[in-house]
């Protein structure tokens, strides 16, 4: 069993995987400034109220807990809000990240999982992404992202430590058990939004774009259960604690729904309409964006359990149904 270090555990995908994590037998550390996670969502471990910022902190919970695995989600991930507030994202999602892989070198943990993004293709030539599609990143988000990557793949060349990245497609959905579940404040995600939408949180849903070259004029996206992308990173803990080389894998479905698709998904499980406007193409959506994860189903034995547009917004209406019912206090469900 591996002594893992989770940053920004208290948030959305975060919260996930630490109870993937905690249920598999692991000492789990969250590590979370809760500026957008949630207490009650660390469902197991100890949680330290702090920023990956702060080399001191991060080197002493390293050393106190003998942390072998770090596991990275912290991180500021707004598309918009990264083109308006830029320094923003560089300073949390380029620099934080280099002052917790330098604590990670000089405290030699072995292995390094890094939560990256699609964001890092921009706007590909082709719909369907593989690992060696060129990187293109068109906003802030992505471009810090990327420069992570890279310094952590050359921390890595020059050490011990040995890495997975793992670059998500579209996550949706929550905790089938409805325990925790997608709790961020502002969402901006499609399926989030739309059953905010149906449970009466939001009034109306937005449509960017209706005459994209697609089946149906609506941007496709490939949409990954949250827990199908938790076991891709318990996946890649197995696959380094058993000497894997370091890697990045895409995390993708391969396929992927369109909008109105998603829209139709929410509409049939609630029984009535959504209110939607459409509105023009926003500058930068690509019409299709579908992971190649080939390599994500070779290397770990991937075998995801969720993939199914149903399946993952009726996970997400559940828990928007607790949320508006006032059955979830700081993002866990009120037992």
């Amino acid at each position: 069993m591996a002594n893992v270090l989770v940053t920004g555990g208290a948030g959305y995908i975060g919260s996930h995987v630490v109870k993937r994590l905690g249920r598999a037998g692991h000492q789990v550390v969250t590590l979370d400034n809760l500026s957008k996670g949630n207490r009650n969502a660390v469902v197991y471990g100890k949680l330290i109220i702090g920023d990956t910022g702060d080399a001191e902190l991060v080197s002493q919970i390293l050393h106190e807990h003998e942390i072998d695995t770090v596991m990275h989600f912290a991180a500021w991930t707004i598309v918009p809000e990264s083109v308006s507030e830029p320094l923003k994202y560089y300073r949390n999602n380029t620099c934080s990240a280099r002052n917790l892989i330098e604590c990670c070198v000089e405290n030699r943990v072995s292995r390094f999982i890094f939560s990256s993004t699609a964001a890092v293709y921009g706007i590909p030539e082709t719909s369907i992404c593989r690992e060696d599609t060129p990187k293109a990143p068109i906003n802030p988000y992505g471009a810090s992202k990327l420069m992570a990557e890279q310094i952590l793949r050359d921390a890595c060349a020059a050490s011990s430590m040995r890495y997975v990245v793992l670059r998500y497609f579209n996550v949706a959905g929550s905790d089938p058990e409805a325990e925790i579940g997608q709790s961020t404040r502002d969402a901006t995600l499609l399926i989030k939004v739309a059953c905010e939408v149906a449970t009466g949180k939001r009034t109306v849903l937005q449509v960017f774009g209706t005459d994209y070259p697609t089946r149906d004029g609506t941007g496709i996206r490939d949409y990954i259960h949250v827990c199908d992308l938790a076991d891709a990173h318990l996946g890649a803990l197995d696959y380094l604690s058993l000497d894997g080389l370091s890697t990045t894998l895409n995390c993708g479905y391969g396929h992927g729904y369109s909008v109105r698709e998603v829209i139709s998904a929410v509409e049939r499980l609630t029984g009535k309409a959504l209110p939607v406007i459409y509105e023009p193409r926003r500058a930068g959506d690509p019409p299709e964006l579908i992971a190649d994860s080939e390599a994500l189903h070779a290397r770990f034995n991937w075998q995801p359990q969720f993939d199914d547009l149903t399946e993952i917004v009726r996970s997400s209406l559940e828990w928007e149904r607790k949320i508006a019912a006032g059955d979830v206090t700081e993002g866990r469900a009120n037992r």
